[in-house]
């Protein structure tokens, strides 16, 4: 969680210098694409706080009303960030740039653009590089992209998407100004903003896929699942054990149901006792599994007869 914090204390300072310098800079030269990426470090200045007040929220305890905690909150407020990146960050955007290509005007001084675009590309590297460092410790090796997906905690990933546009949208926003400069065309300053406006569209939408999967209800991987089966399996006296049923219900929390049937005669105690090692090997293998619940039931007794529960 600390690492998680440090990532987005990180981008909040990086783009409240950078938001506050592009804006002074849009307005010295004019430049639609400076103005828009003005907006979106504001934008991504208030979702990191946005950020900073999901994980507060989600580390709150349990309560009657919420038996499972408040882990899901993480899940909450990244869709919202997602809706102000694409509302705020890309539409803005998106308006300006239009609104410029309509009735361009000519840039006054490319200069300080380029200063303030060279300074806004170190400080969102920094806080990329701070966001990619703590990605990559969770990923476990796995491809980036699987990665990605597989991520359940979004202060990370969210930032870390987040600064990897705003470097795309500095090197759009830099080329929309020299070709604006060099070719006296004004107008492609307006389009370095659309593209501006496109790319934090497409952002948010990945962000929006993400954060409603969590929200609906996302499982573990199949793999996963599998590999669980097989180990409930493993015991002498298990029959079957059927697909578990999972859900995440926080950024390192995993609620697991699963039914377990145990070969007929097998004494109560025998039954108990291996619940009891199955719940341990999957804690010990899957830390994030942290609330497990097995159904014990008694294979069939012969042909056609039902199976029946457990007695506690």
């Amino acid at each position: 969680m600390a690492e998680s914090k440090a990532a987005v204390y990180g981008a909040i300072a990086a783009n409240v210098a950078i938001a506050t310098t592009k804006f002074v800079v849009a307005g010295m030269t004019g430049s639609s694409a400076m103005l828009s990426e003005a907006v979106h470090s504001t934008v991504d200045t208030g979702n990191g706080l946005l950020l900073l007040v999901a994980l507060h929220r989600s580390k709150q305890p349990a309560s009657r009303d919420h038996p499972f905690g408040h882990g899901k909150e993480l899940y909450f407020w990244s869709l919202i960030v997602a809706v102000l990146v694409f509302g705020l960050g890309g539409g803005i955007s998106l308006y300006e740039g239009v609104q410029h290509m309509r009735h361009p005007e000519p840039l006054t001084d490319p200069f300080w653009n380029y200063a303030v675009l060279g300074a806004a590309a170190l400080f969102e590297g920094t806080s990329f590089f701070i966001a990619l460092r703590q990605f990559k410790s969770e990923a476990e090796g796995r491809p980036f992209w699987r990665s990605l997906h597989a991520s359940k905690d979004p202060s990370v990933y969210t930032v870390l998407a987040e600064d990897g546009a705003a470097l795309l949208g500095l090197l759009l926003a830099a080329a929309g100004v020299f070709a604006s400069h060099a070719l006296d065309m004004p107008v492609l300053d307006g389009a370095a903003s659309v593209a501006i406006g496109l790319l934090l569209a497409s952002v948010a939408v990945l962000l929006m896929r993400e954060s409603h999967g969590l929200l609906i209800g996302e499982g573990i991987r199949r793999d996963t699942a599998d590999a669980i089966v097989a180990l409930a399996q493993a015991h002498a006296s298990v029959a079957r054990a059927q697909p578990p049923l999972s859900m995440y219900i926080g950024r390192d929390e995993v609620f697991l149901a699963m039914k377990v049937e145990f070969f007929a005669g097998t004494s109560a105690e025998t039954i108990v006792g291996t619940i009891e090692a199955i719940e341990c090997e999957i804690g010990a293998r899957y830390p994030r599994i942290n609330r497990i619940y097995i159904e014990a039931r008694r294979s069939e007794q012969g042909p056609g007869s039902a199976a029946a529960p457990c007695a506690d």
